[in-house]
């Protein structure tokens, strides 16, 4: 299995439960493993035959600065889901950080796998 990563893709959106927090943007870290063969663009040298990361990051990035969710846990749901129906994939591992969020903790966040993770 072949992995095509985006690491510390940093959004701003509002995000959060308390009222300061629905005032103000914060700015989310991804860190996203996709599952993909890349023995086919490999071959070709083409950016069509690609899991191509720039225009996942693009999506991501119009999807989350446009979304307004109360929790971390619904928002990397419906990014995964963004990614794995649009952009066929059919396992992804996703990490969704709130830097800053808790005193005395660089991030806090979840940590989220969907689909069947190939051999």
């Amino acid at each position: 299995m072949d992995i095509v990563f985006i690491e510390d893709l940093r959004i701003d959106t509002v995000i959060g439960i308390y009222d300061w927090e629905r005032r103000v943007r914060q700015t989310l870290s991804f860190d996203i493993e996709m599952a993909f063969d890349n023995t086919v663009p490999a071959a070709s040298d083409d950016i069509a035959h690609t899991l191509n990361y720039k225009e996942v990051s693009k999506r991501l990035m119009a999807y989350v600065g446009e979304s307004s969710f109360g929790l971390v846990e619904t928002l990397a749901e419906r990014c995964a889901s963004i990614i794995r129906e649009e952009f066929g994939v059919a396992w992804i591992r996703l990490k969704l950080s709130k830097p800053g969020a808790v005193r005395g903790a660089k991030a806090v966040g979840v940590c989220i796998e969907r689909g069947k993770r190939p051999d």
